[in-house]
């Protein structure tokens, strides 16, 4: 066992494991929440069990841990005390950017902020060892300490979204260009080749069909979804239309790829197979590929109940491996586990299966470019206990590797990552309001608080736009070029010899170079 995602959390073995997934799924189905679910956190057990959580449940200790932890706390405190954010220790100190005052009873009180809100609190519990964590881990011992409850928040997401808005400057300049030299790096066994991904995937989206349906929608997907509101009142949105929600956001892939009677469609990441069912719905054949068992499983359960186990093909697969010939690629927030160093091959491959005229439809996570190189090669707490493996691509670097390396275009984007952060909310006040449940399906208290800090941490970043989500439809780059080239050519071999032919065909080509440095430019 290890303690990341997928190591069986302490979980106890389940008998009944179909009869629960179904529970669940109906659950979802039944029970509504209409608006914001107050909870309680879960706190650690006084003695964490170290054979599961072996970081959680022992304070680094070494020479280095205790000097990095000297440090590291003078840098967070000289941080925080100008951050919009109260920070309490159990001495009494304060810090943070409230001014502190004294009421007549001698009890701290607090400034409002300007709008007369409160500023989101975060409570230290334990100093030494909160220093000595994030000391020795940077941003993986942040998350560390609080699955630990080094620290606690009454509203996570609002202080992480503090940290999230000045990510950039929390540590002073020269110290950032310093950090590769003590934080850690990317394991090569998380590295995304052929023989790693499967069990990254694994790690994460093999954790548990039943885990996965206590917090997602009737039609179990796990991606943003893309609601009717905007403005004010996109910010409340209540549950009972998140399932409608994501259904439009599928929709409108499916749209733009083309989708309709006969299109042959290949699905790269089947999550549960809303999408599938959709497009075969639409009277398409689909061909999903997929490197996580219990999605497959589900996945196909689904299929085979609407009635398409004819139309939709669901497999394990490496999306390296897929053969074939496909009228529409429809890919959901699946590039975001490929890794860095395989964007290309995944586009390349993209591209060597979608049919002449053929559409590409994506959603993507994206983050700023000058965030993705500064981070690229960074190792962080997502990467240890959700995503091993995962790097989150950029708009620039989408478009530059499919301009520089593929014959693919980006034609549109559609930017929702309001959208993320609201479908967010309410995953995390479901989570949150069936931890009785989770908790008797084997997950244990550190394990909810790990959740709990992972959806408000994904959170925080949509909400402040350090992170995006977005709708990328691509198509070959020369597709416009090639109709009135071929019927040119056409034109031209009635009245040419073969030889003539062949020079018409290199001649067509170069017509589609051209439109790939058009397209470029």
């Amino acid at each position: 066992m290890t303690e990341a995602t997928g190591s069986g959390t302490g979980r106890t073995p389940d008998t009944t494991r179909n009869s629960a997934v179904n529970g669940a799924i109906k659950g979802a189905i039944d029970a509504a929440i209409s608006g914001p679910v107050p909870y309680t956190v879960p706190q650690p057990p006084v003695t964490i069990d170290a054979a599961i959580w072996p970081s959680i449940a022992a304070v680094p200790s070494s020479l280095k841990a205790r000097l990095a932890g000297h440090a590291a706390e003078a840098i967070f405190k000289a941080a925080v005390r100008r951050l919009p954010l109260e920070v309490r220790y159990p001495d009494g100190t304060v810090l943070g950017k409230p001014a502190l005052r004294q009421s007549a009873q001698g009890q701290p009180e607090f400034s409002e902020t300007p709008d007369g809100g409160t500023y989101p609190v975060m409570t230290i519990n334990r100093p030494e060892a909160f220093a000595a964590r994030l000391g020795d881990g940077g941003l993986i011992g942040l998350g560390e300490s609080f699955m630990a409850g080094d620290w606690d928040a009454d509203d996570l997401t609002a202080v992480m979204e503090v940290f999230a808005s000045r990510v950039g400057t929390l540590v002073p300049e020269p110290l950032q260009k310093l950090r590769g030299l003590y934080l850690p790096r990317q394991p090569r066994k998380e590295r995304n080749t052929e023989k790693n991904t499967r069990s990254n995937i694994s790690r994460h989206y093999d954790l548990s069909n039943e885990l996965f349906a206590s917090f997602l929608d009737s039609t179990m997907t796990y991606s943003s979804a893309l609601f009717p509101e905007r403005g004010d009142a996109l910010r409340t949105v209540a549950w009972d239309g998140l399932a409608a929600a994501q259904q439009a956001k599928i929709d409108r892939l499916l749209d733009k790829a083309g989708v309709k009677d006969g299109t042959r469609v290949l699905e790269i990441g089947t999550g549960w197979g809303e999408l599938a069912l959709r497009a075969a719905a639409r009277g398409a054949t689909v061909y999903s590929v997929t490197l996580s068992s219990e999605q497959q499983e589900l996945a196909r359960r689904r299929v085979a109940e609407a009635g398409y186990a004819d139309a939709v093909t669901i497999e394990l697969k490496d999306y390296r491996a897929v053969e074939g010939e496909y009228d529409a690629v429809v890919s959901v927030e699946m590039i975001e586990a490929v890794g860095f160093e395989y964007w290309a091959t995944y586009f390349q491959t993209i591209e060597r299966v979608l049919a002449p005229g053929g559409k590409v439809a994506i959603q993507a996570i994206t983050i700023a470019h000058d965030r993705l190189m500064a981070t690229r090669t960074s190792y962080t707490w997502v990467h240890k206990y959700i995503f091993p493996g995962g790097v989150i691509p950029s708009v620039r670097a989408i478009e530059d590797i499919t301009e520089k390396q593929t014959g693919l275009r980006v034609r549109e984007r559609l930017a929702m990552g309001e959208h993320y952060a609201q479908t967010l909310r309410l995953w995390e006040e479901r989570f949150m309001a069936r931890a009785d449940e989770v908790g008797a399906m084997g997950f244990d208290a550190v394990f909810q608080r790990m959740w709990l800090f992972y959806l408000c941490y994904s959170r925080a970043g949509f909400e402040t736009g350090y992170l995006d989500v977005q709708q990328i439809v691509l198509d070959h780059a020369a597709t416009k070029s090639v109709a009135g080239a071929t019927a040119h050519s056409a034109n031209a071999a009635n009245s040419t010899n073969s030889t003539n032919s062949t020079n018409s065909t290199n001649s067509t080509k170069g017509i589609g170079k051209g439109a790939e440095k058009g397209a470029a430019a």
